[in-house]
């Protein structure tokens, strides 16, 4: 666990009159009294801190480090976190992938939450992921094809955060990413594996290329890599921002490996030169005593929120790591993951009913189906402005990662970011794989009674997501917590239980990040069973909830930093390798 250290005031830090007006606008609404309110409030740390970083691999996480005592901004830190999680953690993030970002901005105590999720080209259709012979082709076809293959936002996304919120040079945050990758690292536990792993992309050329060694064996644990073609990269990105890669040599490199093989992309340079990354105030609501804010839909903001909402209806507080406690957990659950499977989609697109799932009267609705025994199964509900999707066909993986950084002024970056599959479509261009996050739509456009799915592919359309980064703060807007994770469709069971675990059962946020995964959907429960103790396992199977093994439950990759009286405190999950640490 990481030794707490004072969290202090905000400094100077950018942002758009318009964008403080809004974001103030949405936290005063979401100070009004919640239901059921109830716990103290949290304590609030004394001034002077120096900061902290949680990421996923040790490297990032000193990279970062760097930026924050050089006296850059949380955003300015996050920049270059991104940059090295992207060469040593290729498998989970990376310069051709997406990305959100809740935002805390410590002096107007503003909330913004940056959209860099990736965009279907203009040529795609409905049918994107169906065969000639007009059927579905099959997930591993899919993701290994070019048309799997989204407009990369990420770091777009990082460039329009950096310009509000930086305070260095954006050319001066890439340092780090471009001497590791030209002098080379030990490959991390991690990474050796996924490249030694079962999954399709390990075994596709791009990859066996770049982690295969000289005598013809696979990269191992410890052993050094070098990356000069991602060094040369990164410079470029340092000195053009993200036109860098959204237009010129790079570009027409994406352009022509995802038009390769079998089922080839149709993706252009105008697809790519058109790539806008989205900002505005967070999505933000009451939870007790606290303010939770996460990005709005496609991701997986909504849903996390859905879920608090149901569980402040429940007495979950009173049952800390009690079988009571996580029957409640799990029962409130399905239900957000049934009407997130329903509705959650890009509202540029479709209607999504955000309000009605998140409305008072709904959430007492739902709330009242979670009786003292489980029911057999679940379905999704009939919020206010509901419209008529079709069920969804959608199925993610967890090829992501997560990190928060929180600067010496107490802004927060809080940041979900992914290829989507482990190593994404398993292609690469200029030393970074590309991603597979368009297999992140619906695969089938429409529902058997041809009813269209919220999720279909569409042109310029972003694939629905689960990331959910999230920041809590208490009713005076001052920040009290910020978590996240990657995890595929389970980061929202995974976000769920640390927010519980730090704001209901009041543990330490490095406890809540290690407490045992349960994914409960409409008829399973996946878990981390042999993490429950006997007795916790047999009160849930007494109330109708059976632990199964796997199913992803294992998967989880959370990070967080939380205030205490004593200053900062961070969390990394034991699950992977990273680490969380002060400058």
């Amino acid at each position: 666990m990481v030794k707490p250290i004072p969290v202090g005031a905000a400094g100077p830090v950018k942002l758009k009159s318009t964008l403080v007006a809004l974001a103030s606008a949405a936290l005063a609404s979401a100070c009004a009294t919640p239901h059921a309110a109830s716990s103290s409030p949290p304590p609030q740390a004394p001034p002077q801190s120096q900061g902290m970083v949680s990421a996923a691999n040790p490297l990032a996480v000193e990279a970062g480090l760097k930026v924050l005592r050089a006296g850059g901004t949380a955003v300015d830190a996050a920049v270059a976190v991104q940059a090295v999680l992207g060469l040593v953690e290729p498998q989970s993030s990376g310069l051709g992938g997406g990305a959100f970002l809740t935002y805390y901005d410590a002096r107007t105590k503003a909330v913004t939450a940056y959209n860099g999720r990736e965009t279907a080209p203009m040529a795609a259709t409905p049918q994107l992921f169906f065969g000639d012979d007009g059927k579905p082709l099959s997930r591993t076809a899919a993701v290994l094809s070019g048309r799997s293959t989204g407009v990369p936002g990420a770091v777009a996304m990082l460039h329009l955060a950096q310009k509000d919120h930086g305070k260095l040079a954006w050319k001066d945050l890439f340092g780090e990413a471009e001497r590791l990758a030209d002098q080379g690292f030990p490959a991390p536990n991690r990474m050796a594996a996924a490249a030694s792993s079962r999954s399709p992309q390990a075994s596709a050329p791009d990859a066996i290329a770049y982690f295969t060694k000289p005598d013809g064996t696979k990269i191992q644990p410890g052993d050094l890599v070098k990356n000069p073609a991602y060094a040369a990269t990164v410079r470029k990105i340092a000195a053009e921002g993200p036109k860098a890669i959204l237009e010129g040599e790079i570009a027409q490199a994406i352009v022509n490996r995802v038009r390769e093989g079998d089922n080839p992309g149709a993706m252009t340079l105008e697809d790519l030169k058109a790539y806008r990354p989205q900002s505005g105030p967070a999505l933000c609501r009451p939870y007790r005593v606290y303010i939770v804010c996460t990005p709005g839909a496609p991701s997986g903001g909504p849903a996390v929120l859905e879920g608090l909402g149901l569980l402040e209806r429940t007495d979950v507080a009173n049952h800390p790591n009690t079988a009571e406690g996580w029957y409640l957990f799990s029962q409130a659950s399905r239900l957000m993951y049934a009407d997130r499977d329903r509705y959650i989609a890009d509202p540029d697109f479709v209607k999504v009913p955000v309000d009605g799932l998140l409305d008072r009267s709904y959430l007492d609705q739902r709330a009242k189906l979670i009786g003292p025994m489980a029911a057999a199964s679940v379905t999704f509900g009939m919020p206010k402005g509901a419209p008529n999707h079709g069920a969804d066909r959608t199925s993610e993986v967890s090829g992501t990662t997560h990190f928060v950084v929180v600067d010496r002024w107490g802004n927060v970056a809080s940041m979900t970011t992914t290829v989507e599959s482990i190593f994404g479509s398993g292609r690469m261009v200029h030393g970074f794989f590309l991603n597979n996050q368009l297999t992140d739509f619906s695969f089938s456009p429409t529902d058997r009674d041809g009813a269209p799915a919220a999720n279909a592919v569409g042109p310029g359309k972003r694939p629905r997501s689960s990331m959910a980064p999230a920041i809590v703060l208490d009713r005076n807007k001052r920040f009290v917590a910020a978590v996240g994770s990657p995890g595929g469709p389970s980061i929202l069971a995974y976000n769920l239980k640390a927010l519980v675990g730090m704001l209901d059962w009041k543990m330490p946020v490095q406890d809540a990040i290690a407490l045992p995964n349960l994914i409960a959907g409409s008829s399973f429960y996946a878990a981390e069973v042999d993490k429950f103790s006997p007795e916790l396992r047999a009160g849930l199977e007494a109330k109708g909830v059976k632990l199964t093994a796997g199913f992803g439950a294992e998967g989880s990759g959370l990070h967080g930093v939380e205030v205490t009286p004593q200053g900062l405190r961070g969390g990394a999950d034991p699950r992977r390798e990273g680490v969380a640490r002060a400058p």
